[in-house]
């Protein structure tokens, strides 16, 4: 069952990601996956097969009751709650989101709590928001005591991480990334826009979104799961490679070079499909991350080398080695 929608109008959504390799020897087959995400007694995991195996689980609501990150020091009270999930991509790769929508206006006072909890995923602020202030806040980093949805996310990777189902043995070694998001109201009239893509740092990416009013916060986090997905599948296999020497005096043997390269093949390569879980209204999003960096180019390059690097490795060494022809005899002068 599909989340319930508030009437709210949200001027401004935001959220965070975690992705990482799930910890266990073997993908995880659909009951399996089930299993792992029933994180509410009572209520069904989300399961898809098409275009690939999916499976989210049902929304968890966290009450929040803190001031609201901001880039110019205002100190703005917020209550409401977050919405948060897990989703696993082929048995793979475990992703855990929270997000939340905040209102341009809210009351003076504090309401009580009922009348949050009919409005899943908002959170309210007390008088008026600064929304641009608040964004730059988000995507900058909250202070401490402030609202911090990555803190959510973060709690509910670790709830899934200690399901007795895995086995704390990933078939090779990779890192979690972060994806921090932020989206603003577009103009009147104006269709979503992405307005920034930042590698902030090694594992911390941040996005900055347009989007018409009255957009789904459930569509907005589904775009940025995506996104932080594919950026860990392209930052995962760029780290395989950056480890390899790679061509002729390398000091790797082939087997080294296959048994690095091979867990690509195994578990990513076939993991490759940008905006297939995105709504129609947010799939243009993709676009400029095609264009520039070309989110897609790279990986087909990526994708081309490992398979050109086992193919080679594939051939016996002294095939590989090819020394230069030798050219034609020296001929001495006469004396």
């Amino acid at each position: 069952m599909a989340p319930r929608q508030s009437t709210l109008p949200a001027v401004l959504a935001c959220g965070e990601i975690r992705t990482c390799l799930l910890p266990a020897r073997q993908a995880l087959d659909s009951r399996s996956a089930a299993q792992l995400l029933g994180l509410r007694a009572g209520e069904r995991v989300l399961l898809s097969e098409r275009p690939g195996l999916y499976a989210r689980s049902p929304d968890t609501l966290t009450g929040v009751d803190c001031p609201l990150p901001s880039a110019n020091g205002a100190r703005v009270r917020a209550v409401g709650t977050v919405t948060a999930h897990a989703a696993l991509t082929e048995g793979r790769v475990l992703q855990t989101s929270a997000h939340c929508r905040l209102p341009g206006t809210g009351p003076d006072r504090r309401r009580p709590w009922g009348e949050y909890l009919v409005r899943p995923g908002v959170v309210e602020p007390l008088g008026r928001l600064p929304h641009e202030a608040v964004a730059q806040g988000v995507l900058g980093g909250p202070r401490q005591g402030d609202l911090d949805v990555g803190l959510i996310a973060d709690g509910l990777l670790t709830r899934v991480l200690r399901h007795p189902l895995l086995d704390q043995r990933p078939p090779f070694r990779s890192r979690p990334t972060r994806l921090r998001w932020a989206a603003l109201p577009a103009p009147p009239g104006e269709g979503p826009s992405l307005e920034r893509f930042t590698l902030a740092e090694d594992e911390l990416r941040t996005v900055r979104l347009r989007v018409p009013e009255g957009t789904s916060g459930t569509e907005l986090a589904a775009l940025c799961d995506d996104l932080a997905l594919h950026d860990w599948l392209l930052t995962t296999v760029v780290r395989m490679l950056d480890g390899l020497r790679l061509g002729a005096g390398a000091a790797q043997d082939a087997g080294t070079v296959v048994r690095s390269l091979r867990p690509a093949v195994d578990h990513l390569l076939h993991l490759w499909m940008p905006g297939a879980r995105v709504g129609r209204e947010l799939a243009a999003l993709w676009d400029p991350l095609e264009e520039r960096p070309g989110f897609t180019r790279q990986w087909q390059v990526l994708v081309q080398r490992i398979r050109d690097q086992l193919t080679l490795h594939a051939v016996p060494a002294v095939h590989r080695e090819v020394d230069p022809a030798p050219g034609p005899p020296a001929v001495l002068p006469r004396e």
